[in-house]
């Protein structure tokens, strides 16, 4: 005899009536936003629907089509958890049709990583099954099984180990649900999921905590595992409950997510070079007094780049940005403008120029401090033609981009310029000297 999980949110959260439920799905579907690579992992909301659902369905739809197998990793609202649970359901009944539980992985995740199983964690709990009708919706006709696994306090460790595990098999997918900050006023909270959107996305979530996110046990499972594989967790979408209700007074965060197996820059460059290279050259024609209509939310997460302009094959200005401490969209127009009317060593382009120039954009990773015993040393590690550097020794401070490499191939020569153009001696070298290293990807 099976033993199913009736719904507990059903005609609360999303509607008991399947036909209700393909309305809104068809409705969520107007508004899609249509994923230039599909993902194993996301991050979701799990409000009611009229809340977050629509921004829950354009996350799972970020879901590798081919993925059997999804883990869905969810806080336990209702029941007390220090460690993680799982359930012995064999399926989870829904208005538009049971789902069934991998009773295989369940069984291995019970008895190699010693999940206890508690049916009752999830007999009222919301997170996972408000996941499930999208699933049903998004997955029809495809044959799909699910891994509830609720989280506990003192989980994080375990859950990244559980990821890592699973990931290696491409049928594997993973859902991590949860909302962002709840009961503030909704400009405090924009504020808020904002900052913690970019703790996320940077992979700097030691101090990310359940005030930001109610699941942000799994949330920082996941960034971990994202942070140790040079992988990226993109950004879908962001919003709170007061877009929707327009209660000034309270509010709740949504955001969703999806991981990439690569570096963000190298994701922008296979799929955004030309719109870079667009708004870059609209800011130069338009003086900086530009912002284009429409972009994708993965140029409001911070970042960092250099825009060059040559003109027959000479430098004609170069401004740009070390440290990513603002939306790429924003850095990207203000750094043309200013490369093209604001290079200290030129004059500003004329208009007549314009036709005549070229533009190559660096978008840079986030520089990594090097350790070193001394120079000899430092020159062993420093890769030619592929690392940038910044050096600092008190007020003293410069930077070069990987294509200065280009001038000054020999790594001795590339590193007593730098402290040239710092205003240090060649010969310069201190217990307080600094370097760090980044890497560029480079859009002509």
């Amino acid at each position: 005899m099976q033993n199913c999980k009736k719904p507990s949110v059903d005609g609360m959260f999303y509607p008991k009536n399947a036909d209700e439920l393909n309305i809104m799905f068809d409705n969520f579907k107007k508004n899609i936003i249509k994923p230039k690579e599909y993902s194993k992992a996301i991050i979701v909301p799990h409000a009611g629907y009229i809340y977050s659902g629509n921004l829950a369905y354009n996350g799972i739809n970020f879901l590798k089509p081919e993925i059997e197998n999804i883990f869905i990793i969810a806080p336990a609202h209702k029941y007390y958890l220090n460690e993680c649970a799982i359930s012995n359901y064999d399926e989870f009944i829904l208005p538009n049709g049971n789902i069934k539980v991998n009773k295989t992985i369940i069984n291995e995740l019970n008895q190699k990583f010693n999940i206890k199983i508690i049916d009752e964690a999830f007999n009222n709990e919301h997170a996972i099954e408000v996941q499930l009708p999208i699933l049903n919706h998004i997955k029809k006709d495809k044959n799909f099984k699910i891994i509830p696994i609720l989280s506990g306090i003192d989980d994080r460790e375990k859950l990244k180990e559980i990821i890592s595990y699973y990931w290696k098999d491409e049928k594997n997918g993973f859902i991590i649900s949860s909302d962002l900050s709840h009961f503030h006023k909704p400009n405090d909270a924009r504020k808020i999921d904002l900052d913690s959107a970019n703790l996320i996305e940077n992979n700097e979530t030691d101090n990310f905590n359940p005030q930001r996110a109610c699941g942000s046990v799994g949330i920082c499972a996941l960034a971990d595992f994202t942070k140790d594989n040079n992988f990226s967790l993109i950004r879908i979408a962001m919003l709170n409950s007061s877009d929707i209700t327009h209660d000034n007074n309270s509010a709740v965060g949504y955001g969703a997510w999806f991981l990439i197996e690569e570096e963000k820059n190298k994701y922008l460059k296979k799929h955004y070079s030309d719109f870079i290279l667009e708004i870059c050259k609209k800011s130069i024609e338009l003086k900086g007094n530009y912002f284009p209509n429409e972009f994708d939310n993965i140029f409001n997460q911070l970042g960092a780049s250099f825009v060059t302009i040559q003109k027959e094959g000479f430098l004609r200005g170069c401004i740009g940005s070390i440290i990513a401490y603002e939306p790429l969209i924003n850095n990207l127009i203000k750094n043309a403008y200013n490369s093209a009317y604001k290079d200290p060593r030129f004059m500003p382009l004329d208009k007549n120029e314009l036709d005549k120039i070229e533009l190559e954009v660096s978008l840079l990773s986030t520089p990594k401090k090097m350790s070193f015993i001394d120079e000899n040393d430092l020159l062993n590690q420093i890769v030619p033609f592929i690392d940038g550097l910044i050096i600092k020794d008190g007020n003293y401070q410069a930077v070069y981009l990987p294509s200065v490499w280009e001038q000054l191939p020999d790594k001795k020569l590339f590193l007593n310029s730098l402290k040239k153009k710092a205003g240090l001696n060649e010969n310069h070298f201190s217990k307080t000297f600094e370097v760090y290293r980044f890497y560029t990807e480079k859009i002509k």
